[in-house]
């Protein structure tokens, strides 16, 4: 008798569940990585599950039964926008060509700004102004039907603003962080805060509704978070992918030869030998160049950022406060020390840039004399 082995038809039949099997764990594993994994992003980035992100509040939106669209473009809002749409604009730093602005200014549709900046202010909210104080957090103080529902809410460091004319009916709820009016059959909601509609934040008292009041009072909302400006590269591939491998090889080896080099010449080098400088420079000298360099440059909110976050750092010692400490915890120890007004205070330590030269030396002054009056009590 002659002993016959399973057919290959035979194999396959045995072998096919077990494929199977291996293929869909290899699906499963492949969909829950993709639904579990934290999706870094930017600031008010929809899809960002970090505490800066916004995916929170998109969620809970598209729960409410919202339709939430991203767009990432203008193009993408122009595709998208109706006049029954209501359009979230936020990151809007990062909008800095004028067509780009006078685009979204055509579009259809309410509008809800998040703490923009000003040329984004005057092009798509004509009717407001800054009104140069500073709000943390507040009762709403107004009528607002949304402000009234949400209560009391967290916005950290917001700027506020007023009408820019006695013909705009403004609503300013929250000491003027939250203003609304109607304008060309529009109605436009400006919030001088975004942090209060973020993963970290969204949790904090009432910052949540008042979220979803603002954001979730129509059936459709377009999402408008710009990471990068318009026209800069968006390709998702890397240096490293564009390099050859042969490449790699290559210059792993030649780092490897540096490296054997420098320990060679190191030994017959010997040990290191201090040597005097040739030349000694003041540090008043690299402070007043560094003071030209941003005058040349007029980053007037760069040196003004640098000059609160210095006086900061050396108040918060002296006041007994910890290294994490909260805006409103160092204004409040502040203006307990000091027995000032807490929104002045707020506003000189961690207000908007300021606008001219002049705001800015005011602004040193006024962050001197805060230091002395805390050293002195």
């Amino acid at each position: 008798m002659t002993a016959v082995g399973p057919t290959l038809a035979q194999r396959w039949r045995t072998a096919r569940w077990v494929v199977l099997t291996l293929v869909v764990l290899a699906a499963v594993a492949a969909a829950g990585a993709y639904f579990t994994t934290p999706r870094d992003g930017g600031p008010m980035d929809p899809q960002s599950t970090s505490p800066e992100g916004a995916r929170a509040l998109v969620t809970l939106l598209r729960d409410n039964g919202v339709e939430v669209i991203e767009a990432g473009t203008v193009a993408d809002v122009e595709r998208a926008a109706r006049p029954d749409t209501l359009v979230v604009l936020a990151e809007t730093y990062r909008v800095t060509d004028e067509d780009h602005l006078r685009r979204l200014a055509a579009v259809p549709g309410d509008r809800l700004l998040t703490e923009p900046v000003s040329r984004v202010r005057e092009a798509l909210a004509p009717g407001l102004r800054a009104d140069g104080a500073t709000a943390f957090a507040a009762d709403p103080g107004c009528d607002l039907r949304e402000a009234e529902r949400a209560g009391a809410v967290q916005f950290g460091v917001a700027e506020t603003y007023r009408a820019a004319s006695d013909e705009v009916a403004l609503t300013r709820c929250y000491d003027g962080a939250l203003v609304r009016y109607h304008d060309d059959g529009r109605t436009i909601t400006v919030v001088g805060a975004a942090g209060f509609m973020t993963n970290g934040d969204l949790a904090r008292q009432g910052n949540a509704a008042l979220a979803l009041n603002l954001a979730g009072a129509g059936p459709r909302v377009i999402w408008y978070a710009p990471q990068e400006r318009e026209g800069e590269a968006t390709g998702s591939a890397t240096i490293t992918d564009l390099v050859p491998e042969q490449v790699s090889w290559v210059v792993l080896q030649l780092g490897l030869v540096v490296l054997l080099l420098a320990v060679w010449r190191g030994r017959r080098l010997g040990p290191l030998v201090a040597e005097q400088l040739p030349v000694v420079v003041r540090a008043s000298e690299t402070v007043e160049g560094r003071g030209r360099l941003y005058r040349s440059q007029r980053a007037r909110d760069r040196a003004a950022d640098a000059l609160r976050t210095a006086a900061v750092q050396r108040l918060i010692p002296r006041l007994g406060l910890g290294t994490g400490a909260e805006p409103w915890a160092v204004v409040a120890a502040v203006a307990q020390r000091c027995g000032g007004d807490p929104t002045a205070l707020g506003h000189t330590l961690f207000g908007p840039p300021p606008a001219t030269e002049a705001e800015l030396v005011s602004l040193a002054h006024h962050l001197d004399d805060i230091e002395r009056q805390v050293a002195a009590t």
